[in-house]
């Protein structure tokens, strides 16, 4: 009888950490109950309100479930057997807000509702999460699904909750814009940052302006990583790879996002990271020399402390009135084709010093007492804050912008660290947290001997210890946080989607989830969850977290190996005498001892008797380098 007892409770555990966990973004509360519904042919959605956005949603929902199978009524009915109903709460619950929602599953009906309708939307996501995995599959024909019984109350803890994509470094399709924003509204996002401009392509058609995309959106073909290995143009080279958006596919886009509850924030990059317009336009340079767009060679040169030097001009002329006029036609239709308050103008990265040589610009200074070139900069930030709030449009920047002097009504994105946005909330400013150690998806997020390396590391662990509010800082001006995705070593959308996911998860789940709710033991089996879903969606993520994590170091001359794991319930084999398959080599439990030799170490993870990370193959030489010897 114990035993069966035991064995009981085993089950009846497993069942309410399976209902809960599968949930990403974890919600602010959920409550298993001993109900079970089942959607089948005979449900119906019953929608009590005639909010178009709410019906717009509900249909999409419908539409989906219609796709694997599931044919359910939108007709509303009064007995509600076997109903769907969503509703717009006639009271507003003010711990709600505009996102939140309450969602009901009971035996006989599923129950949601909200103050918004972007609470319902966000709703019906949770909701989907809680079909079982095999909902995710494109080629089925299901006859119903089977939810347990649960009450979740759930709500934001920040309004900004965003991902960003740069377009110009690789240049992705409607489609595939469309599909990274459909799968960002699945775990609640709801700012796609879009970076349309840079030194290496101009993505977005200015009508007013048509040589931004006859000759700014295109550059000559070149393979392997940015940087020297990539030639520059040669005489006569005819610019093929690349591409842009009409405006009505940014409309198509625009509303394609809005069907999502996701606001999209366009990004022109200004003064600097401008070679792409500059191509088109180089009257609008200092130098006022011809111009290419970056084929990815090149062309500036880092000194390791943050300080860097230009060695073709990429910056606009602040001290020319007619690059103010470019910028005022540009806005002008940016503006009438994204509906969202924010207008982002980059700002960051911006090499001063051909203004520095040019005399033009330092007796522009003089008249204009600019004691320095980040006042120059300044001025030319404040210049097109009111240009863009002529537009109806708010300022946001990257926190360069604060140099010299920040706009009166900027908002900054932090990304270099944390103490820009620190220093803009002190200053009454409100502030996107996006910082480099915590949110750059382009960094490396496994080990090097299987992963593109570049700038510097990011794991998924790291990313999930994210919070984006600071100590001492006052929280009421962190208007939330952001995922970067830059493209420079991603060429293709199923690569995108490897390295957004699933650090999105860890970001999506700081963004909305009650801090005190956030827990990694908690946290990965659900993310072990949603590796089955994007198996069965055919999408690419990464797996890196399921891989040993390996430190060496040296210790009495010898050189040590330790192996670990972050996810619970692994164990560790590893070989050091070129012998393989790991799982009949030795079980790690201690560091160990590397000998010399031409040997390499292999190592894998595994559970229950069973591989789950990679093979992982390093060499001795290799292991000495990670040392530091």
């Amino acid at each position: 009888m114990k035993n069966f007892l035991k064995i009981l409770l085993i089950a009846i555990t497993f069942q309410i950490s399976y209902a809960q966990n599968n949930i990403i973004p974890k919600p602010v509360n959920f409550n298993l109950t001993k109900d079970h519904f089942e959607i089948n042919r005979g449900v119906v959605f019953d929608i009590r309100t005639k909010d178009k956005e709410v019906i717009n949603y509900t249909n999409h929902f419908e539409n989906l479930l219609k796709e694997k199978g599931i044919q359910i009524s939108p007709k509303t009915k009064k007995n509600n057997a076997g109903s769907i109903i969503i509703t717009l709460l006639e009271a507003i619950n003010d711990e709600l807000g505009t996102e939140g929602y309450l969602l009901d599953i009971k035996k006989d009906k599923i129950l949601l509702s909200a103050n918004k309708a972007s609470g319902i939307f966000n709703g019906l996501q949770s909701l989907r999460q809680l079909f079982p995995s095999e909902f995710e599959k494109n080629e089925q024909t299901l006859t119903s699904l089977t939810l347990n019984g649960c009450e979740i109350k759930d709500y934001p803890r920040f309004n900004w909750r965003g991902l960003h994509l740069d377009v110009s470094r690789h240049f992705f399709t409607v489609d595939e814009v469309k599909a990274f924003i459909d799968k960002m509204s699945q775990y609640k996002f709801n700012v796609f940052h879009w970076h349309l401009t840079d030194d290496e392509g101009w993505r977005i058609e200015i009508k007013s302006l048509p040589k931004l995309t006859e000759v700014g959106a295109w550059r000559v073909e070149r393979y392997g990583d940015f940087g020297k290995e990539r030639p520059y143009p040669k005489p006569g080279e005819k610019a093929t790879y690349g591409g842009f958006y009409t405006q009505e596919e940014i409309k198509d886009v625009v509303q394609y996002a809005l069907n999502r509850n996701i606001t999209i924030v366009p990004e022109i990059d200004m003064p600097g990271h401008s070679m792409a317009a500059l191509a088109a336009y180089p009257e609008l340079s200092t130098k006022q020399e011809s111009k290419f767009v970056n084929p990815g060679s090149k062309f500036s040169e880092w000194y390791g402390n943050g300080t860097f030097k230009m060695l073709i001009e990429n910056t606009l002329n602040p001290a020319d009135e007619q690059v103010y006029e470019f910028v005022d036609k540009v806005f002008t239709e940016v503006a009438q084709l994204f509906p969202g308050d924010f207008i982002h103008m980059g700002g960051d990265e911006c090499y001063k010093g051909f203004w520095e040589e040019d005399e033009k610009v330092q007796l522009f200074m003089k008249e204009n007492n600019l004691s320095n070139s980040e006042e120059l900069q300044s001025y030319f930030v404040k210049r097109v804050e009111k240009i863009i709030q002529s537009k109806g449009k708010k300022l946001i920047g990257w926190d360069e912008i604060l140099e010299g002097g920040l706009a009166e009504d900027a908002t900054v994105m932090s990304w270099r660290g944390m103490k820009g946005g620190i220093e803009a909330a002190k200053l009454g400013h409100h502030v996107v947290m996006t910082p480099t150690t915590y949110s750059y998806l382009d960094y490396t997020q496994g080990d090097h001997s299987v992963e593109n390396v570049i700038y510097n590391d990011l794991s998924l662990e790291t990313c999930y210890s994210f919070e984006p509010v600071p100590e001492n800082t006052d929280p009421k001006y962190i208007l939330g946080g952001q995922g970067n995705v830059w493209t420079e070593k991603i060429p293709t959308m199923p690569f995108a989607f490897y390295m957004t996911y699933p650090r999105a998860f860890a970001l999506s789940e700081t963004l909305w989830s009650p801090k005190e709710l956030k827990n990694w033991n908690d946290f990965i089996p659900r993310v072990e969850e949603h590796f089955t879903r994007f198996d069965n969606a055919h999408l690419n993520i990464s797996k890196a977290v399921l891989d040993p994590i390996i430190n060496v170091y040296i210790k009495d001359d010898q050189l040590l190996c330790e192996l670990k794991n972050s996810i619970p319930d692994t164990e560790i084999f590893y070989t050091i005498n070129n012998t393989y398959p790991v799982k009949f080599g030795l079980k790690y439990n201690e560091p160990f001892v590397i000998p010399e030799g031409n040997l390499s170490l292999r190592t894998q993870t595994f559970r229950n008797g069973m591989p789950i990370g990679r093979a992982l193959k390093i060499h001795r030489s290799e292991l000495v380098k990670r040392s530091g010897k």
